[in-house]
C-alpha cells in the first residue's frame, strides 16, 4: 500500500479543544496541495470573465491608432443602428471622474479614461461600444470612424533626456554615505559601466476582465485584480462614491505579476462607466493585444554603476545612478537602487534615481519592481569587479558582508545571505569552477556558470481579519486576501488551523472580497505576512475569550496599530542563485542548463507551494534574461509585439533543471515569522544568467534580453 493510501486509511485523531495549551498541530511547515487545485484542473473554477450574469451587456474597447494628438471627429452613426448595440461611450458623454484619484504615487491620469479628446499615448482607450453580446460590440466598434489631429510624439527614453528630473522620494531619499568620488579615486580597481533593460509586461495567462452592476444603491464588481479592498477604495474615489457603496470581488485570478495590483484597470473603469449609463450589468474583457496596449508595464531602465575596490576585494565605493521612463500622466518609482542600499558594505555609497517623462502609458509594478532591473545592474557590476581582481565572485560577495544596514545603519532583523551563498555553492559544486572565462567547451558549445546574490524587502502592511467560532465546532476566517495563484487559500487555512489548534478541515476561509474589511493586496511580497499577522492575532483573541456555550462568537483584529510599534530594523528576504548555461557562438543561442536557488524567506508555511512560487519566479527571471522585450516602433511610437507570439516568454523547452530550497530563517516581531516569497525568485536570476554567459563566452552582456544577435560571433572558434 502506498503512502497516500495508508494516510487516507489512518484514523483521524480527535480534534484538540481550542481552550487548551496543546502544542500546534504542525499545519504550518507541512507540504499540502492547494485546496482549490481540483476545482481548477477540472474547470470548475470561475474567473472574472466566467461569472454567470443575467441580462448581461458587453463592452468592447476602441483604442487610439495614433500615439499623440487629439480626436477631431468620432463618428458613431454607422455603429449605433447595428444589431444589439446599446450605445457608445466616449469623451463627449462619459461620466466625469475625480482627477485626484490614483495610487500611492498620487493622481494617475492613466485611469482617467474618456475625459477629453486628447490622446496622450499609443493605444489609449477612446471609446467603449456596449452591446448585447461581445460579438455585436466588436462588430460595432469596427464601424466607428475616427479622425485625428496627430501631433509629434516623444517615446525616446534616455538618461540625458531634456525632461529628465529627480524621481519621487516616495520610498526614501537617495543615499549619500561617505565621499564616493574620493573613494573611487583611491580604488585599485574601478568598474564604470551602463546596464540597460527594456519594457516588460506582466503577460498573465488570464486577460483583464471586469463586470459591474448595481444592486439597489450599491455598486457590485467582479474583477480580475490583486487587491479587492484597495481597488474598491480607488473606485469609490474615482467615481465620487461613498466607499460603503462599492463592493469588489476577485475570487480567482489567472496570474497578475503586478499588472492587476491596487489600481483600477481600464476594464474596470470602463465597465463601471457603462453600468452607470445603461443601468445593466456590463462586462468588459480586454483582448490580449489590448492588455499589452493599455495595461501598465515595467518601464525601461538605463543604469550606470561605478564600483571601486581595493586589491583584496574590499569595496571602497558604490555609485548607482538609475534612470527609468515614466508617463506624463502619472508619477512612479522604479526603485532600481534598493539593493545597492542594503546588499554590500562599502565606505561610500551614493544612489541617484532619475525619472524621464515621455509619451507612454503610465508604468507600474511588475515582478520585483526596481529590484529586478537593479539586481541585473548591481550584480553584473560586482561580477566585473571580481573579474578585474582575478577573484572568485563568491568570495568577493562574502568579503563585503555588512554588519548593519550600509546606508541606514540599522540592525538587520535576520540576515541569512551568507547561508544562502554557502549552501548554494556547496550544492552547485562551485569550488570546482575555473573562474577564467571561455575555458570550457563541450563540442561546439561553450559552457559557463554564474551566480548572483540578492535581497527583497520584507515586512507587513495594515490588514484586518475576523474569525467566528460557529455552533458546529468549525471556524469561519474572513480576511480580504487575494489568491492570484500563489496558494493563499491553502497557506492561510494552515495558519488559521495552527493558531486555533484545530484540524484544517474545521476552518472555512473567506477571501477576495472588499466587504471582508481592510487588507493589503497580493503585491510587494507582503500579502501573506500581512494577512497571517491579522489572522494570528484574531485567533489568539478568540481563544482567550471563547466560551463554547456562547457560540457563535467572533473576534477581529486590525494590525495597523501593532505595525506602528515595530522596532526600526532592516527586514529582508535573501537568496543566492547559481546558473549553468551553454552558448552556441555560431548561432548566438543561449540555453540555461541548470538553475539553483537558495532562499532565506522566513518561516515557510507550505514548502510545496513556496517552492512552486520560487521556481516560477526563477523561470520569470530566465524570461527577463533571454526573452522579454517590449519593442516600440520609433516612427509611430506604438508597441509592435503586442501578443504572446511576438512578446517572447519562457516555454517548456526553455526551462532547465531548476531547484529551489530554503535555509532556516525566521522573521522576528512578525507573528508566524514569515517573509514574502512572491518576487525574490525573479530578482537575482537574470544577473546570474548574464554572469554565466560572460563566463562561457568572455563577452559581457550589459543589455537585456540576451538576444541571439548580441551573442553571435563572426569567428566562433577563435
Amino acid at each position: 500500500m502506498d503512502d497516500a493510501s495508508s494516510t487516507s486509511l489512518s484514523p483521524t485523531p480527535p480534534a484538540p479543544s481550542v481552550d487548551t495549551n496543546e502544542p500546534p498541530l504542525g499545519a504550518i511547515g507541512a507540504s499540502r496541495p492547494r485546496v482549490e487545485g481540483p476545482a481548477k484542473v477540472t474547470g470548475a473554477v470561475r474567473y472574472a470573465a466566467d461569472e454567470p450574469m443575467g441580462d448581461l451587456a458587453h463592452g468592447w474597447v476602441v483604442t487610439s491608432t495614433v500615439t499623440r494628438g487629439r480626436i477631431r471627429e468620432l463618428d458613431t452613426s454607422a455603429a449605433l443602428p447595428m444589431p444589439g448595440v446599446l450605445g457608445v461611450i466616449d469623451h463627449r458623454n462619459a461620466p466625469r471622474l475625480n482627477p485626484e484619484a490614483g495610487s500611492f504615487f498620487g493622481p494617475d491620469g492613466g485611469m482617467h479614461l474618456l475625459q477629453s479628446e486628447e490622446i496622450p499615448h499609443s493605444g489609449r482607450p477612446i471609446a467603449l461600444v456596449v452591446a448585447r453580446s461581445a460579438e455585436q460590440a466588436r462588430s460595432a466598434a469596427m464601424a466607428l470612424r475616427v479622425t485625428y489631429d496627430e501631433e509629434p510624439h516623444d517615446v525616446d527614453f534616455s538618461p540625458d533626456h531634456p525632461a529628465a528630473r529627480p524621481a519621487t522620494s516616495h520610498f526614501g531619499e537617495d543615499a549619500t554615505v561617505g565621499d564616493v568620488d574620493a573613494e573611487l579615486a583611491a580604488s585599485a580597481v574601478v568598474v564604470d559601466e551602463r546596464y540597460v533593460t527594456p519594457e516588460e509586461h506582466g503577460a498573465a495567462m488570464e486577460p483583464h476582465s471586469a463586470t459591474a452592476w448595481w444592486d439597489g444603491e450599491r455598486l457590485q464588481i467582479v474583477d480580475s485584480n490583486q487587491a479587492p479592498f484597495l481597488v474598491a477604495m480607488t473606485v469609490a474615489t474615482l467615481f465620487h462614491l461613498d466607499p460603503k457603496e462599492v463592493r469588489v470581488q476577485s475570487l480567482h485570478v489567472g496570474g497578475g505579476f503586478g499588472s492587476k495590483s491596487g489600481t483600477c484597470g481600464p476594464q474596470l473603469v470602463l465597465a463601471v462607466m457603462a453600468t452607470k449609463m445603461f443601468d445593466l450589468p456590463v462586462r468588459v474583457t480586454l483582448t490580449r493585444t489590448q492588455v499589452f496596449q493599455i495595461v501598465s508595464m515595467r518601464p525601461a531602465t538605463d543604469q550606470r554603476v561605478r564600483i571601486g575596490a581595493d586589491p583584496d576585494g574590499r569595496l571602497r565605493a558604490i555609485d548607482h545612478a538609475a534612470a527609468f521612463e515614466i508617463s506624463k500622466l502619472a508619477d512612479y518609482l522604479e526603485n532600481c537602487t534598493e539593493l545597492t542600499n542594503t546588499l554590500y558594505a562599502a565606505r561610500a555609497i551614493r544612489t541617484r534615481r532619475t525619472a524621464v517623462p515621455i509619451d507612454i502609458l503610465p508604468p507600474y509594478s511588475v515582478r520585483g519592481p526596481g529590484t529586478t532591473p537593479g539586481s541585473f545592474a548591481l550584480e553584473s557590476a560586482m561580477d566585473e569587479v571580481a573579474e578585474r581582481l582575478g577573484m572568485d565572485p563568491l568570495e568577493l560577495r562574502l568579503r563585503n558582508e555588512p554588519a548593519v544596514g550600509p546606508v541606514t545603519g540599522l540592525p538587520f532583523s535576520r540576515r541569512n545571505l551568507v547561508a544562502c551563498l554557502m549552501e548554494g555553492a556547496r550544492r552547485f559544486s562551485w569550488a570546482t569552477r575555473d573562474h577564467r572565462p571561455r575555458t570550457r567547451w563541450e563540442g561546439h558549445l561553450l559552457v559557463g556558470t554564474g551566480l548572483a546574490a540578492t535581497s527583497f524587502s520584507a515586512g507587513a502592511l495594515p490588514s484586518s481579519a475576523s474569525i467566528t467560532a460557529e455552533t458546529d465546532g468549525t471556524f469561519t476566517v474572513a480576511v480580504g486576501a487575494s489568491d492570484i495563484g500563489q496558494g493563499a487559500r491553502t497557506a492561510l487555512t494552515a495558519v488559521a488551523a495552527e493558531t486555533l489548534c484545530v484540524p484544517s478541515e474545521r476552518v472555512r476561509l473567506l477571501i477576495a472580497d472588499s466587504d471582508l474589511g481592510p487588507a493589503w493586496g497580493a503585491s510587494g511580497s507582503r500579502g501573506t505576512a500581512s494577512w497571517t499577522w491579522a489572522i494570528t492575532e484574531a485567533a489568539a483573541k478568540l481563544r482567550s475569550q471563547l466560551d463554547d456555550a456562547a457560540r457563535p462568537q467572533t473576534a477581529s483584529y486590525d494590525t495597523t496599530e501593532a505595525l506602528g510599534k515595530l522596532p526600526l530594523m532592516e527586514r529582508h528576504a535573501y537568496s543566492a542563485v547559481f546558473c549553468e548555461v551553454t552558448v552556441d557562438p555560431a548561432t548566438g543561442e543561449v540555453r540555461v542548463r541548470r538553475l539553483l536557488g537558495m532562499f532565506a524567506v522566513g518561516r515557510v508555511i507550505n514548502p510545496l507551494l513556496a517552492r512552486s512560487q520560487l521556481v516560477g519566479g526563477m523561470i520569470m527571471g530566465l524570461s527577463t534574461a533571454l526573452h522579454e522585450e517590449g519593442v516600440r516602433d520609433a516612427a509611430t511610437g506604438r508597441h509592435i509585439n503586442t501578443d504572446l507570439a511576438g512578446y517572447h516568454i519562457a516555454a517548456h523547452a526553455d526551462v532547465p533543471d531548476i531547484e529551489a530550497d530554503f535555509v532556516p530563517d525566521y522573521e522576528p516581531d512578525i507573528p508566524a515569522g514569515v517573509k514574502g516569497v512572491g518576487e525574490i525568485g525573479t530578482v537575482g536570476t537574470a544577473a546570474a544568467i548574464a554572469n554565466a554567459v560572460w563566463h562561457a563566452t568572455g563577452l559581457r552582456q550589459r543589455s537585456l534580453p540576451i538576444r541571439l544577435d548580441r551573442v553571435l560571433e563572426e569567428r566562433p572558434g577563435s
